[in-house]
């Protein structure tokens, strides 16, 4: 008996379902070439098991369906707001509230208040939109990542760790004063869903305290990051991921967060901050690019079902599932050989399409092609993360990261695990002929952002 292997499942049912429709090689490819090899211009309709990201997708609860029904849509005061609010404060621990559309609604408006031009902003790796709002401040991106971060193979539990050193030499070339926060990712996305330790996170307090330094936490997935904290770290397996986030949290001067990760809905996001003079900025400038400050571009429904999927989003039982079904998707495709980012993250596997497709160079889009690849067997659309995702410099040159990964990220409570099997058996078909497979050229580039809009042709 002790040899029998202790399984998750998922703690809840399945009340309702959505229909998929199923399509042949010929359809797919007639839509991958109408959509330019880039699965972000697929119909949604022409996919079978979306994977594109787990940004809004994931499956609300009754719960949050009938907190919907009780949306009070004033335009000023909406007890939702107050509801989301008290939330916010209770789980989190910030003490002011600035709801937005979605997470970079909050980035702008941090940017705007708190970069200068010439600023330097340290992070945890780069994210496409908050380098890009950093950037359009006028401000530049440092990374300070530990090494290990862009080691797909490394198996370090903590790849999202800060290089205090790092950090140190910038705030010494730089200055403390040109430094106006330091941004910090749970779980770090463009690495693979990695976690930063409690550990390196004090470290990293004492170090911007010592410098007037103030740390800004990208909150995305900091319930995701909260597991890997309560699994891996020396003295948190039996605190409740609830204590783990808002020990996290407590480190942190503010955030931005999308809460359509996380805090399970389909749109919405908020900035939170503890200090009242950037609150009042904020709640000023939301009024110009979002909405008033007690809304910030929400219905008061979408502001209920947020207060209550964050609730939900910090049981153990939901995250250990969530986690759990990722893992056991990594794990799969692992034993078929396809290369992917070690340790498996929280919220998608991470294929390292270098390794996939070692004969076609970074200039010919590997993630790009292999994308297109997986949507061409299965129907299955994920979404590159390499040179496409990381644009172009201030001087028009490419960024090159090191990374050049394809995201099968897996919406929260959505799929089941006979469509992980499907996933994984497609990943390993591509893989053994991915001898054949030829690379992409971009023959259309929008100015930002490119990878939501470009559009490439085989070579």
């Amino acid at each position: 008996m002790k040899n029998i292997q202790q399984s998750w499942a998922e703690p809840y049912k399945i009340k309702m379902v959505e229909l998929l429709k199923m399509t042949t090689p010929a359809q797919r490819k007639t839509a991958m070439r109408n959509a330019g090899f880039n699965t972000f211009l697929l119909k949604s309709e022409d996919v079978y098991i979306d994977l594109l990201t787990d940004s809004g997708t994931s499956a609300m609860s009754d719960r949050q369906w009938a907190g919907m029904m009780l949306g009070d849509e004033a335009y000023a005061g909406s007890r939702n707001f107050y509801h989301l609010e008290e939330v916010v404060k209770e789980i989190y621990g910030y003490k002011y509230l600035i709801p937005t559309h979605q997470g970079r609604g909050a980035e702008n408006i941090l940017s705007k208040i708190l970069i200068k031009k010439g600023d330097i902003i340290p992070g945890n790796m780069y994210f496409t939109t908050t380098r890009l709002h950093q950037e359009l401040a006028g401000g530049k991106f440092e990374d300070i990542i530990i090494d290990e971060a862009h080691d797909p193979t490394n198996e370090f539990p903590f790849k999202g760790n800060v290089n205090l050193n790092k950090l140190e030499a910038l705030i010494k070339k730089h200055g403390a004063n040109k430094i106006p926060y330091v941004s910090i990712a749970t779980s770090v996305n463009m690495a693979g869903g990695q976690p930063i330790s409690i550990k390196n996170l004090k470290e990293l307090r004492l170090l911007t305290r010592k410098n007037g330094i103030r740390i800004i936490h990208d909150m995305t997935r900091v319930a995701e990051n909260a597991y890997f904290i309560q699994q891996k770290e020396k003295g948190y397996l039996h605190k409740t991921i609830a204590e783990i986030v808002k020990e996290i949290c407590s480190l942190t001067d503010g955030a931005t967060m999308s809460a359509k990760k996380d805090a399970l809905v389909n749109i919405g996001g908020f900035l939170a901050v503890n200090d009242w003079d950037v609150f009042e900025e904020a709640r000023n400038l939301v009024v110009v690019y979002e909405g008033l400050h007690t809304y910030g571009g929400l219905a008061g429904r979408d502001m209920e079902a947020m207060a209550i999927g964050i609730g939900e989003s910090v049981s153990d039982e939901h995250i250990h599932a969530r986690v759990g079904q990722v893992i056991y998707l990594g794990e799969k495709m692992a034993g078929y050989g396809v290369p992917i980012v070690k340790p498996i993250g929280g919220h998608g596997i991470f294929v390292d399409a270098k390794k996939f497709l070692p004969h076609i160079p970074q200039d010919m889009y590997p993630a790009q092609t292999l994308a297109s690849e997986i949507y061409l067997d299965s129907g299955v659309r994920t979404m590159e993360r390499g040179i496409v995702s990381s644009g172009r410099k201030a001087n028009g040159e490419n960024y090159y990261p090191k990374l050049e990964l394809v995201r099968f990220t897996i919406p929260r409570r959505v799929y089941t695990q006979a469509h992980m099997d499907v996933i994984a058996e497609s990943a390993a078909r591509v893989y053994e002929r991915r001898k054949s497979i030829r690379g992409l050229k971009m023959i259309y580039e929008p100015k930002y952002l490119r990878f939501f809009q470009a559009r490439f042709e085989r070579l």
